[in-house]
């Protein structure tokens, strides 16, 4: 029964060989939980929630991750599903199971002081390709684009008289980001350095390569990752990490949700409120290290 599960979501459902894999393990040791070790003793047909409860909590006591039971409970759930589709089971059990919260690990950032710092280094004003991997860094940081959009950017829509820019974010949805005097600044050094050394690129896009083509994702990663390694206790170094800092430092500094949400081109608000949940705990790591009561132990509190 299992076996010709296992091929019907290969074949039938063109599930990945990865998930494949998954549910075989998962389900394997379902049954081995199920059957006391004997799986060739399993009655599929009369199992019942709480079977499938008892399982989910042990799972839980031996230290399973919420992502992993996850995972579990929706190959029970195909499993069972499978049953009714192809043998004429009456009933799904798993359909009742409560599916375990994953955690969302909290998007890394880099702190606002080492951000300073950094972007506060000199360079060689003169030089192509310092200008540009300076302002690749400023403008990810101060506009909170995505290295995608980014990449995409043409020239014609960096408008230094408005400050302001337009980028085409996921699915095609257009958003105007504003900008203020620094990177007014950096971008018209960039544009003359770029009209003076660089070929004309093929397209029209605002940042090339010393060779006039257009920059690649990798590039851009490249450019990123050399500047922050080193300077910042943040775990990675990414320009997404970049636009992780632009959300939170907007909302540290008194920025609303919604005005992140619209910049960030997030669709939804929840997917910005995760940032609440940073400046929250950047709030109180400058509490405890700045009130003169926040680190006091025992005594009387004066309650």
């Amino acid at each position: 029964m299992l076996d010709s599960f296992l091929t019907y979501i290969r074949c039938e459902l063109n599930l990945s060989t990865h998930t494949v894999s998954a549910y075989k393990r998962d389900l394997e040791q379902w049954i081995d939980f199920a059957t006391g070790g004997k799986p060739q003793s399993l009655h599929p047909f009369d199992v019942q929630p709480g079977d499938l409860r008892l399982w989910v909590a042990a799972l839980a006591k031996s230290g399973d991750s919420p992502r992993t039971i996850r995972r579990k409970i929706q190959a029970l759930r195909s499993f069972f599903r499978y049953l009714m589709v192809r043998h004429g089971a009456h009933s799904n059990p798993a359909a009742e199971l409560e599916l375990a919260k994953a955690d969302k690990p909290l998007p890394v950032f880099v702190r606002q002081d080492e951000t300073n710092d950094i972007l506060n280094e000199e360079f060689d004003r003169n030089d192509f390709t310092q200008t540009r991997n300076r302002l690749i860094v400023l403008m990810l940081y101060t506009t909170g684009m995505r290295a995608s959009e980014l990449m995409g950017l043409l020239d014609a829509a960096v408008d230094t008289e408005k400050g302001e820019l337009k980028v085409l974010g996921k699915r095609n949805k257009e958003r105007i980001i504003p900008f203020g005097d620094e990177l007014s600044e950096m971008i018209t050094l960039y544009r003359e350095l770029r009209d003076n050394t660089v070929p004309p690129p093929p397209a029209d896009e605002f940042f090339v390569r010393e060779s006039g083509e257009p920059l690649y994702r990798d590039l851009i990663y490249k450019v990123v990752h050399n500047t922050l390694a080193g300077r910042t206790v943040a775990a990675r170094q990414s320009p997404h990490v970049l636009r992780h800092s632009f959300a939170t430092d907007m909302l540290n500094n008194g920025a609303d949700l919604y005005s992140v949400q619209q910049l960030l081109g997030h669709q939804s608000l929840a997917t910005t409120q995760v940032y609440t949940h940073i400046t929250y705990r950047e709030l109180k790591h400058n509490y405890e290290l700045a009130h003169p009561r926040a680190a006091k132990k025992g005594g009387d509190h004066g309650h």
